[in-house]
């Protein structure tokens, strides 16, 4: 079998992505040595690659935008070329985070009050109103993060307004519009969702404990500055909620192949979602292997598998 693995981009998560695809390519040449795997960044000789040497199946590995918004896998469809992971439209839902917290908040399940802003509605009616009318319905502790992205790139936690207008700047930076979310203290955890045989399968919860704060773009990808407990530090009730809500997240959105949603357990024990990634990272400090290893599944069956289902897709 010929597998492309994409990889790069020019998103801000080009080097996480980059990292991952190495990473996975090597697992598949590992796990099936017969196979062709190549690693392949996104320009514009993509096309012409596809069409001198198409492949079996491709596996996107791009965060980000172009690479978790629908777009790229639109042209993928288009070419009638099987590739690992969910439909363009499936894709839309998930990675704008407003859309998707509206999905899954209709179908019952806890997600933190939250207010969508556009930056022409900020010049229109001027910050300082919109952010009192936002401060009033919210409250503070808040999350200010991008509408549009990953990586907790331009994300921040605000805890007095004065210091809203530079969170502001900060996610308006990667998005044009901003998500300010009510913040819900508690644990954070990652649940990863993968697919076999016609059953969707949830792993053991990840628990994050950054040094600081916030599980930002620093503490994701440098070695040391996270501290990690896998499985979660729940109760076993604790863990089958979250297990079942990142389930529900999966087959709602209409997911395919593998997800991984992101949680808060709160003191009551309750899991809250924030947010569902189409495109897991598979560097060495990311959630979704270390998910894979607890479980005592390699990196490399798991991929192949869904490498092989897609290719028969």
């Amino acid at each position: 079998m010929h597998v492309l693995v994409l990889a790069g981009g020019l998103s801000a998560e080009r080097d996480v992505s980059l990292r991952s695809g190495r990473r996975v390519a090597d697992a598949l040449r590992t796990e099936r040595p017969d196979w062709e795997v190549q690693v392949a960044d996104v320009d514009a000789s993509l096309l012409t690659l596809l069409g001198d040497h198409r492949p079996d199946c491709i596996v996107p590995l791009l965060h980000g935008a172009a690479g978790e918004d629908g777009a790229l896998r639109d042209v993928l469809e288009s070419l009638g070329i099987p590739f690992v992971g969910s439909g363009a439209a499936a894709c839309r839902l998930a990675f704008d985070k407003p859309i998707a917290k509206e999905l899954v908040s209709g179908a019952g399940l806890r997600t933190p009050d939250s207010v969508a802003i556009p930056q022409s509605t900020f010049r229109e009616l001027g910050a300082a109103s919109v952010l009192e009318a936002v401060v009033g319905r919210i409250g503070l502790p808040m999350v200010v993060k991008p509408t549009r992205g990953g990586s907790a790139l331009g994300a921040s936690i605000v805890h007095r307004e004065s210091d809203l207008p530079a969170a502001m700047v900060g996610a308006f930076a990667y998005a044009d519009s901003v998500l300010m979310e009510q913040f819900i203290a508690g644990t954070e955890v990652s649940i990863g969702v993968f697919e076999r045989d016609g059953d969707v399968l949830a792993l053991s919860g990840v628990e994050i404990v950054p040094e600081g704060e916030l599980y930002d773009y620093s503490a994701r990808y440098t070695a040391g500055t996270t501290e990690f407990f896998c499985p979660a530090r729940l109760s076993e009730d604790q863990e089958m909620q979250a297990q079942a809500m990142a389930l529900n997240v999966h087959v709602l959105l209409g997911l395919r192949d593998w997800s991984r949603t992101d949680l808060i357990i709160d003191s009551d024990g309750q899991p809250w979602f924030l947010e569902v990634n189409v495109a897991p990272g598979m560097t060495e400090t990311s959630l979704y292997p270390q998910a894979l290893s607890a479980a005592d599944v390699s990196l490399g069956s798991v991929m192949a598998e869904l490498t092989e289902a897609a290719a028969a897709r």
